[in-house]
């Protein structure tokens, strides 16, 4: 997550007639996380070996899950932005799955994170590996379903150097933007002590509200909703992540992350640290949003 201030086995899907089907294995989704989050890929800081080895990592698993390719490449590559002038080239990482109605949900978590300092790996368990890892189980559980709309899943580089991924990917998208019904980003998903997972974006999109409610509260994670007002301040977190580059063209978007906590930002912020009985309730809880979504979302107004 690009900075902000410091505040301080299978599970099944409770829907009517998927009751039975699994919704995410969570020894894949704490593997994924523990892969990215390890010391050999350096902190996945843009333009480094560990973020090709990052990428590396996140294509073979688009390809192991079945995602199609736009182009039949999975990278759409742009050049960074550094405060410096110095020149690097920034890869996000886009698969899809194709729906039926010709619009599109754009799933995102950036795996971009910010490297190397002091000598101490900044590995970045929650800040997004978590995200990353939610991402692919997500991929994982629609790809053996039937979805209405066009998914499309990014991981979008340089969050951390200003939401520059999710720039590039919406100055170049592979479906027209008027086609982009939803974003739904996941920017650090897998601590938190009070079993709160926040659903960030209602104020701005109040139409969704009612989905969210829907969401049912799991054993170890509960949605809560908020974090999107502009009298919060630095509490309001629509600025905050790659939803942003989205909600500035106008497109409605939902933002899934925890509070931040003491390990945000920090070398700690490992894969010890990650809450593994919170967090596959938590990603469970954005899965059954975007089920809800993909079951509703054509139901509603086309903004115009």
């Amino acid at each position: 997550m690009i900075y902000r201030f410091i505040l301080g086995a299978f599970l099944a899907l409770p829907l009517a007639g998927l009751a039975q089907q699994p919704l995410l294995q969570s020894g894949q989704l704490l593997k994924d996380v523990r892969i990215l989050s390890a010391d050999s890929l350096g902190g996945r800081l843009s333009g480094t070996e560990g973020s090709l080895k990052a990428q590396d990592y996140i294509i073979k698993r688009f390809s192991e899950i079945g995602l199609k390719a736009f182009n039949n490449n999975y990278k759409q590559q742009f050049n960074i932005t550094s405060r410096n002038g110095s020149d690097l080239e920034g890869t996000n990482l886009v698969g899809y799955i194709p729906g039926t109605s010709g619009k599109a949900i754009v799933i995102t978590a950036h795996y971009d994170h910010v490297g190397i300092r002091n000598g101490e790996v900044y590995n970045g368990a929650d800040d997004n590996a978590s995200g990353v890892a939610a991402l692919l189980a997500a991929a994982t559980y629609f790809k053996n379903t039937n979805s209405n709309h066009t998914l499309i899943f990014v991981a979008p580089d340089a969050e951390e150097k200003g939401l520059q991924g999710a720039n590039a990917f919406l100055n170049n998208p592979p479906v027209p933007l008027q086609d982009i019904l939803l974003n739904v980003n996941m920017d650090m998903l897998g601590i938190n002590a009070k079993g709160e997972l926040y659903a960030s974006g209602t104020y701005h999109n109040p139409t969704l509200k009612p989905l969210l409610e829907k969401v049912k509260p799991r054993e170890k994670a509960k949605l809560v909703l908020g974090h999107d007002k502009p009298e919060q301040g630095h509490h309001d977190w629509t600025n905050q992540s790659d939803h942003f580059q989205f909600h500035k063209r106008k497109i409605p978007f939902i933002y899934f992350g925890v509070e931040d906590h003491a390990h945000y930002h920090q070398h700690t912020d490992e894969f010890r640290q990650i809450n593994q009985q919170f967090f596959p309730d938590a990603a469970a809880l954005v899965i059954e949003f975007i089920v809800l979504a993909d079951q509703n979302l054509s139901k509603q107004p086309e903004r115009k």
